[in-house]
């Protein structure tokens, strides 16, 4: 499983994901300055191209993309949804130890296609 976090995580959990063997990428060192702001489309076609699965706290304008795509049976390399409830965007080792789990848990497994919201680890 490659986790790349959309540009609304810290590039700090990133760091901490390496460390602990998880191969993560922020938006921000993956793309460069020109990725940041990119269209959620763009997103995850250079994602799903990567076999890249993005995590991302943007539900409001993913879910209906991810709906749309669904109907019209283009493909996406998966991608784990967050809410604010859940886990806040501050709370780096709560999302670093979420992920890590669910990496764990997960693996290598097939992510095309799949929508995956996010618990606490």
């Amino acid at each position: 499983m490659r986790l790349l976090l959309d540009e609304q995580l810290s590039p700090a959990i990133a760091t901490g994901l390496r460390r602990r063997r998880v191969d993560v990428v922020a938006l921000r060192a993956w793309s460069g300055p020109a990725g940041l702001g990119a269209s959620d489309s763009d997103l995850l076609s250079a994602a799903f191209a990567g076999e890249w699965v993005v995590v991302s706290y943007d539900r409001r304008t993913l879910e209906p993309l991810l709906r749309a795509w669904a109907e019209d049976g283009q493909h996406h390399g998966g991608v784990v949804l967050v809410d604010e409830r859940t886990l806040r965007p501050n709370d780096a080792g709560g999302l670093v130890r979420a992920l890590r789990a669910l990496d764990s848990g997960e693996g290598a497994r097939d992510w095309q296609d799949r929508v995956v919201f996010l618990q606490r680890g």
